[in-house]
């Protein structure tokens, strides 16, 4: 079965190197390679690596011509470290050129090249990390990391508490069988901490006396923002803006289009009641968001469709603006009063 199992990696192998491997997977000594045993030989593996590395040359050498160019080759470093620079890139070009062509790299001439790289050694370096890590990992208190790494710990020890105890990670060896049940666990738990996040917020609006429209576009707002925020910014850093500005309002389109609509058929179809939206300024806000889009292209444009900290700066204080006129529009604010 592990032969078999090699000829489906394309990976040619001799009996006396399968037995070879064998006992250097059987790392109990039962005689059977379990799945976590396996997994941890194939994370550290270099022939998978080396693959993997195969995979990727062949997909940028866009002419099928054996070797890549300078052009070729950025994309292909960027595809493997997203934080290459152009000094990165000569330097690598002249690492790796041994003979022909000094604007051509061969696969062997990359592959060893890369095989001696300070990114293959970080790799291989994550990969044992990955497998040392425990299960509760995420548990363990901080160790000389000062007061704020404490905090930070105390406040989110019960979101991270439930989560690891609930829900599989399907990252570690042997775990990935358990993927479709941690999707559904994650979305019920966000429906509980979506659920809990509304109500805390309304609670303490009311008791402030904010009303639950600006308690919506500050709190609620950044709160649900912040998974829209996280995948920006990695796909910003990896240069690929466009896809940062689609994604933040793609996913702003699905909210109006789809997260609330949804909610509203269930609401009405169980109550038999109508949705009433309290909200007096409804428009107005409208309005001032549609011109708030329309400034942000504007913005963009005058940038040179280009992500700069400028463009930053100019959509905080887009923001801000927002803010402060909807802040504006409910005043005055009532405050709830204590009958004692």
């Amino acid at each position: 079965e592990l032969k078999k199992l090699f000829e489906r990696l394309d990976c040619e192998i001799s009996d006396r190197e399968l037995a070879s491997v064998f006992n250097e997977l059987d790392t109990d000594g039962d005689g059977l390679i379990s799945e976590p045993e396996f997994a941890a030989w194939y994370i550290r593996s270099e022939d998978r690596i080396k693959s993997k590395v195969r995979e990727t040359f062949d997909m940028f050498d866009e002419d099928d011509s054996g070797t890549i160019d300078r052009d070729e080759l950025r994309k292909l470093l960027e595809q493997i470290e997203p934080r290459v620079t152009e000094d990165d890139i000569k330097e690598a070009m002249d690492a790796m050129y041994k003979e022909g062509d000094p604007d051509q790299i061969t696969f062997d001439e990359f592959a060893e090249w890369y095989f001696h790289s300070l990114i293959y050694e970080h790799q291989k370096k994550l990969a044992e990390e990955e497998l040392a890590e425990v299960w509760y990992e995420n548990l363990i208190p901080p160790r000389g990391d000062g007061c704020m790494a404490w905090i930070k710990y105390i406040i989110l020890l019960p979101i991270v508490a439930t989560l690891t105890f609930t829900i599989p990670d399907v990252s570690r060896p042997g775990c990935g069988k358990w993927c479709y049940f941690s999707f559904v666990t994650s979305i019920v738990w966000i429906g509980v901490y979506s659920f809990l996040m509304v109500e805390w917020t309304e609670i303490i609006g009311n008791t402030l006396g904010i009303p639950s429209v600006v308690m919506g576009l500050t709190f609620l707002a950044a709160g649900t923002s912040v998974p829209d925020l996280l995948s920006s910014v990695i796909v910003a850093r990896k240069g690929e803006g466009d896809m940062a500005v689609s994604s933040s309002i793609g996913s702003n389109i699905f909210d109006i289009l789809v997260g609330l609509p949804v909610p509203w058929i269930i609401y009405t179809a169980a109550k038999k009641n109508s949705v009433i939206i309290g909200a007096e300024n409804i428009w107005i806000s409208i309005f001032v968001l549609l011109a708030m889009l329309v400034l942000i292209v504007i913005v963009i444009h005058c940038q040179g469709w280009r992500l700069t900290k400028m463009t930053g700066l100019v959509m905080f204080f887009f923001y801000i603006i927002f803010l402060v006129q909807a802040i504006v529009l409910e005043l005055p604010f009532e405050v709830c009063i204590s009958d004692r």
